[in-house]
């Protein structure tokens, strides 16, 4: 089996490669749509019909990859993720939450703060958190949302002296913030920027689980699960106390979905992906052809 296909891995480095490379990466831990795909491969967010036609461009004529008529791409000669062995309260996380100068990395925004908590057997059982340099100005709009200034962040090492560290807190983990994919594209290219290398691994976003195990809520928001679950954020919108309440959220939500039965990672990607769990096949007592006569 090639290397590439290990779908229970946390997150590490790799060489960012070919975007072919990436895509075969990214599809080896689960089926994604084509929105996700141009996300994650392409660096393309909005416009899902732009965002369709540059990943099939990319990879609709690669023999390696296959496109369900719904518009799921899979690796071809994937075999179904294994179950880990390790219950949801076993794996290790790490929550992140950073704060940057502004939306996207794309426009030249950087990070101004960032933070990650391991979470393993039920608890918190580190943290880590740094104000980074982004070498360029905070705009005073962000300022007054994070309360993070330029002159709080000038004496501070830039990111690409903190990446080796925030590289070791990530390791093997899988990685969890709220809105992931905010933090996770932010995470990749300041790596990039850092290291001429990219993070591969497995993601889980306290949003979607939020919209799967809290649709009540009429906001799935960080203050929304905060006031929910009686939590307390003293800096909103600080990277360490963000992501500490989300790791709460999340040992909140690892507790819920053990009540549903929902025991280790697959179980909770097929919640996540709205598919049906997969019945186990019955052994036939005779061959079907007999049986129909």
């Amino acid at each position: 089996m090639s290397d590439l296909i290990i779908p229970l891995d946390g997150v590490r480095l790799e060489h960012d490669g070919s975007l072919t490379q990436r895509a075969l990466r990214v599809l080896a831990h689960e089926p994604l749509s084509s929105a996700e795909v141009a996300h994650r491969v392409l660096g393309i967010t909005g416009g899902a019909g732009a965002a369709a036609a540059a990943v099939f461009a990319l990879l609709g004529t690669d023999a390696r990859f296959t496109v369900s008529p719904q518009g799921v791409w899979s690796l071809a000669s994937a075999e179904p993720a294994r179950p880990s062995g390790r219950s949801l309260r076993d794996e290790e996380f790490v929550v992140v939450d950073v704060e940057t100068t502004g939306g996207s990395p794309n426009g030249g925004h950087r990070v101004t703060e960032v933070a990650a908590v391991r979470v393993s057997g039920g608890r918190i059982t580190d943290t880590y958190c740094t104000l980074v340099n982004p070498e360029r100005p905070i705009p005073s709009m962000i300022t007054g949302i994070t309360g993070i200034t330029n002159h709080m962040v000038a004496g501070q090492p830039r990111f690409a002296e903190v990446a080796p560290r925030v590289s070791e807190a990530l390791d093997g983990c899988v990685f969890v913030a709220h809105n992931a994919a905010f933090d996770w594209r932010f995470i990749c290219h300041e790596m990039q920027l850092a290291t001429g290398m990219t993070l591969s691994g497995r993601q889980l976003c306290t949003v979607r689980l939020a919209r799967k195990l809290l649709p009540q809520l009429p906001s799935r928001s960080l203050d929304g699960l905060a006031l929910f679950f009686g939590l307390e954020v003293q800096n909103r919108h600080r990277a360490l106390d963000d992501a500490v309440a989300t790791a709460h959220c999340l040992l909140r939500f690892i507790e819920m979905l053990d009540e549903q039965g929902v025991a280790d990672w697959e179980a909770v990607q097929t919640l996540l992906s709205g598919r049906k769990p997969r019945a186990p096949r019955k052994r036939r007592a005779a061959p079907r052809s007999m049986e129909v006569a």
